[in-house]
């Protein structure tokens, strides 16, 4: 059967599918509720912390020797292996002496030869005395006497200056080590004709115990270092491979002017070395300790975020809920940072997580990824 539509139901069927729109578009959408964000958490502690500051360091030797021949001649002997420690004084090499030992025979017999020559002419010189007094000779040819004599006396001093030297180069046929420390590579064999003063070195001695560590340091840094400059300063240096501990030592240098091109100053320490784990030339991580500081409020260096507004953490309020608060770092490293303004021993900060959240964000504390602070 057909069932025929009128017009007045067809328009009450407009009206109310517009009536039903009109409704739907004017109601309000109830907000949905924000799931809390998993974070993990630290207590800001009050601690008394040491007052530190970190530079790369370059191994050095504290006292390093080329050693070169005064003399020319024929290598004879080498008295040591390479690489090996030597002590001061010990024999290095040998030169053929028999050239110098020559030369100063030589000098030793013009000596006492012209000794002998002035034992006659003093001699001569006390009987002109006597002769001159009876006229038996004139003045003249005393004075010729004395003038003789002492001639040759001045003779015998040169010549005396000259067995002194012919001795000093026996001497420097034996080359001894001028400092305790470890052979560097031997750069001559025995057998070999040396020159005197070379250009190359025939070995280089590096003391390396004790051994010194150069470092760099900003120039803000100098006033703080002088400032305690009497006292004992400790530096650890850790070399970078980790394969031994870090080493002990303490400040010994202050440069004496700061470097214009890097704004930095020189600074130097000392390290027994005794069992030789820093090494001439190696670098090495250092660390200066200058003193400590008590009651500072400290917190994991994780927690501190870097923004266009400085520095902030993120802060757990009692209600569950994070807030976003400017602080003012003094120092930090890897593991914590030392909070001067902004923030209070006891109050709870975000240390992973801070990502995803904003002022007001509701947070759990749990297990975040990467997480490398204990929820607490």
């Amino acid at each position: 059967m057909i069932r025929i539509v009128t017009r007045q139901q067809v328009i009450a069927v407009l009206v109310l599918a517009l009536s039903l729109a009109v409704a739907g578009c004017g109601g309000k959408p109830q907000p949905r509720p924000q799931a809390p964000i998993p974070v993990t958490v630290a207590k800001a502690v009050l601690k008394t912390v040491p007052v530190q500051f970190r530079a790369i360091g370059h191994v050095e030797a504290i006292s390093t020797v080329a050693v070169r021949a005064r003399i020319g001649g024929e290598l004879t002997s080498v008295g040591f292996l390479e690489g090996q420690d030597v002590r001061a004084g010990e024999t290095l090499f040998v030169i053929d002496p028999r050239t110098y030992e020559a030369a100063l025979r030589q000098a030793e017999a013009q000596l006492a030869r012209d000794q002998a020559l002035l034992r006659k002419a003093d001699g001569d010189v006390e009987r002109y005395a006597e002769l001159v007094k009876k006229d038996y000779v004139t003045r003249e040819q005393y004075d010729g006497m004395v003038a003789g004599a002492e001639s040759l006396r001045a003779t015998v001093a040169a010549d005396r200056a000259s067995v002194d030297d012919a001795r000093l180069q026996v001497g420097y046929c034996t080359i001894k080590a001028p400092v305790a420390g470890r052979a560097g590579s031997l750069m001559v064999k025995a057998g070999n004709l040396i020159k005197a003063n070379g250009d190359d070195p025939m070995v280089t001695l590096n003391q390396t115990r004790p051994i010194c560590v150069g470092f760099s340091v900003p120039a803000q840094l100098l006033p703080e270092v002088n400032r305690r400059k009497g006292e004992r300063l400790e530096v650890t240096a850790t070399p970078p491979q980790g394969s031994a501990g870090p080493q002990e030592g303490t400040l010994t240098f202050v440069d004496n002017a700061v470097d214009t091109a890097t704004s930095t100053v020189l600074l130097k320490a000392t390290f027994p070395n005794v069992d030789e784990t820093l090494w001439p030339g190696a670098f090495v991580d250092v660390l200066v300790t200058l003193g400590e500081e008590p009651d500072r409020v400290v917190v994991p260096s994780t927690a501190v975020q870097a923004g266009q507004q400085g520095t902030y953490v993120y802060v757990v309020k009692g209600d569950g809920t994070a807030e976003m608060r400017p602080v003012e770092v003094a120092r930090m490293d890897e593991v914590e940072a030392v909070i001067a303004e902004g923030l209070a021993a006891g109050e709870t900060v975000v240390t992973d997580g801070q990502l995803r959240l904003v002022p007001g964000s509701p947070v759990i504390v749990g297990a975040a990824p990467g997480a490398g602070v204990s929820p607490s």
